[in-house]
């Protein structure tokens, strides 16, 4: 196993201070180059879990490890794309990818390699182009290549193309999966979207609301490049997993909203 993840438990207090499980009870391993997704309703504790293993934030109980190594803090062989691209508006489309570099190589060989991952995602026409004159899935595209022009061994993707359109998305998957094969990264990914998470993954771990719990692990055989009608019975699989616990967010909803 590459990622092994023990034993996770996670709680927060709230307003009340009154002891709240997010997560419970995880144990998940993870193989070197596998495309993993984490698919689930809302507050099920998704991007909980990519932040533990991210060392962006502590366990309650249990351990994670990544080759070996316990996670306590932020490290190098770990990559973070979050849902908002998260560039330095002033800085150029070369310039945000080189920035993390600079600390590592000299100019000449951090523009070297900016440029090479600006390539991968189709960007090298757009050097000097600046945050706000991308769209939005051009803005992703750059923050893709600064997360891999760090060489990281582990690419953590918290719904990164979670606010764009359709069709944004679709072309982003394509780019998103052929990075994958080309660079062979473990790549653990949070999603919302079913379709999304069966096009893209090797497995998909779906997860129960509050306390999110993994409820199955599922491998996805369907050959690559995945076309619609081969993944319909498998949505429609995950969906009947997944009804249930959206039902119970609905109703815990309600319940608040009657209550105050």
């Amino acid at each position: 196993m590459f990622i092994n993840i023990k034993d996770l438990n996670k709680q927060f207090s709230n307003k009340e201070k009154v002891t709240v499980d997010i997560l419970k009870n995880i144990n998940v391993t993870i193989e070197k180059g596998e495309f993993v997704s984490i698919l689930g309703p809302s507050g099920c504790g998704k991007s909980t879990l990519l932040n533990i293993v991210a060392g962006l934030t502590t366990t309650t109980a249990g351990v994670v490890t990544v080759g070996g190594k316990t996670i306590t803090k932020p490290g190098k062989d770990r990559g973070m794309v979050f849902q908002q691209a998260a560039l330095f508006p002033w800085l150029n489309v070369l310039d945000n990818v080189m920035f993390p570099l600079k600390k590592e190589m000299n100019n000449k060989k951090a523009k070297e390699k900016a440029l090479h991952y600006l390539r991968m995602v189709q960007l090298s026409n757009y050097l000097s182009h600046y945050p706000h004159e991308l769209s939005g899935g051009m803005q992703q595209r750059v923050a893709i290549a600064r997360a891999l022009a760090m060489d990281p061994e582990v690419l953590l993707m918290d719904e990164p193309f979670g606010a764009l359109d359709e069709q944004t998305r679709s072309l982003l998957h394509d780019q998103l999966e052929r990075i994958w094969i080309e660079t062979k990264k473990t790549v653990l990914f949070v999603t919302h979207s079913i379709t999304e998470s069966i096009k893209l993954s090797d497995r998909i771990l779906v997860m129960a609301t509050r306390p999110g719990m993994v409820l199955e692990d599922i491998k996805v055989d369907i050959p690559r490049p995945r076309k619609k009608a081969e993944m319909v019975a498998l949505e429609e699989h995950i969906m009947s997993f997944l009804k249930t616990e959206i039902d119970k967010v609905a109703s815990e909803e309600l319940k608040y909203d009657s209550n105050n």
